[in-house]
């Protein structure tokens, strides 16, 4: 009888670097076409496709909102391709409990610095919450999960981070509001955020990136470990793997539907069923990318995202110490003079992110890539 064939551990995910980088390339500018063509054109179809490049006020769910939590999903699929490589060679958990944490917490510090800069500032006008903090405490939870718990224990951690979630503001609230208030003055998670958090809140009274809403983030984070032990681990072949993360994303979409009437879809909450529609939608994505790329081997189309993704955290970085709207104007200037107005607004932005992407591809034909 033939033995399951499991990934070898120097296997790479292709697929997994080209939706990394195509993630980062609307954090960098690439959701710009839409509102520049929006305001130049004035008409509904980009008008409509615009909204989806901005977040809601408070419920509801663009495709804005899944840029985030794909991020996280995807340093959750790379858990059991590092994290798990260093299992096999026979290095400690203790060992890699110490990396994981630390890795953690200097993401924490890259978002701190790059909310406020390299700048002394009151304690007050300090904004500890971040996105890079988020990912960090995210991972670095669902990372320990991963070193002391076998699979199942890491869905029974899922499940219960989820309803514990839920629960927690249905069973509470701020005070003077009714129990299970989901309102953003009226939360329990914002209230012990304002509580709690030194410093500013980025909407005053709530922080979308708070430390109450990173509990269901570790969720997102588990449901990208879970992935990526599918995709190392299992016998299935690679065809079968990429049918089961669809049929999964599909569930997790349909019962995040579902849960909404109860639990509303709300990214700045982090709720239970955001989790599980952005999780789902994560699978879904990953999956067409996984067959295209690694299951049919068509990789060439996905370079110019394979290029962003091997450089994600410095080219989120660079907003704060790279002036890119100078360094574009040095560089087009000219060929956007030449366009003219008003669509010399949409053709910068492409400018914009070639500039952005040829130190990208720079950096990778060097190999220079930022490690946390």
């Amino acid at each position: 009888m033939s033995q399951p064939t499991i990934a070898p551990p120097t296997q790479r995910l292709y697929s997994l670097d080209a939706l990394r980088g195509l993630d980062m390339f609307w954090i960098i500018g690439g959701e710009e076409i839409f509102h520049s063509l929006a305001k130049i054109t004035g008409n509904p179809f980009w008008k409509t496709l615009s909204e989806q490049f901005d977040h809601p006020a408070w419920n509801g769910f663009h495709f804005y909102d899944l840029i985030f939590p794909l991020f996280l999903f995807i340093a959750g699929v790379a858990t059991p391709y590092s994290v798990g490589r260093e299992l096999e060679k026979g290095a400690s958990r203790q060992k890699l409990l110490w990396r994981v944490i630390r890795r953690g917490l200097v993401l924490v510090i890259l978002g701190i610095i790059y909310n406020n800069g390299l700048r002394i500032h009151p304690l007050s006008e300090v904004r500890f919450p971040s996105v890079l903090g988020r990912i960090g405490l995210a991972y670095m939870f669902a990372n320990i999960i991963y070193l002391f718990t076998k699979q199942k224990g890491q869905i029974i951690w899922l499940a219960g981070l989820l309803i514990g979630y839920w629960l927690l503001l249905a069973l509470n609230s701020a005070p003077g509001f009714p129990r299970g208030d989901l309102t953003m003055q009226g939360n329990f998670a914002s209230y012990i955020d304002r509580s709690i958090i030194p410093g500013r809140l980025y909407l005053v009274i709530h922080d979308p990136e708070g430390l109450v809403s990173t509990i269901p983030a570790i969720g997102t984070g588990l449901m990208g470990i879970l992935t990526g032990q599918l995709l190392r681990n299992s016998p299935l072949s690679p065809s079968a793997k990429a049918m089961r993360m669809a049929v999964a994303g599909a569930v997790s979409v349909a019962l995040s539907l579902v849960w909404n009437f109860v639990f509303p879809i709300n990214k700045n909450l982090w709720t239970s069923s955001f989790v599980l529609l952005v999780g789902g939608l994560s699978l879904l994505f990953l999956s067409l990318f996984y067959f295209i790329i690694d299951v049919k081997g068509h990789k060439k189309w996905a370079f110019f995202f394979t290029v962003i993704g091997m450089n994600s955290i410095l080219i989120y970085m660079s907003s704060r110490f790279i002036n890119w709207k100078y360094a574009t104007d040095g560089f087009f200037m000219w060929f956007n003079q030449l366009v003219g107005e008003p669509w010399n607004a949409f053709t910068w932005v492409f400018c914009f992110l070639a500039v952005k992407w040829a130190l990208l591809y720079f950096l990778y034909k060097k190999k220079v890539f930022l490690r946390v």
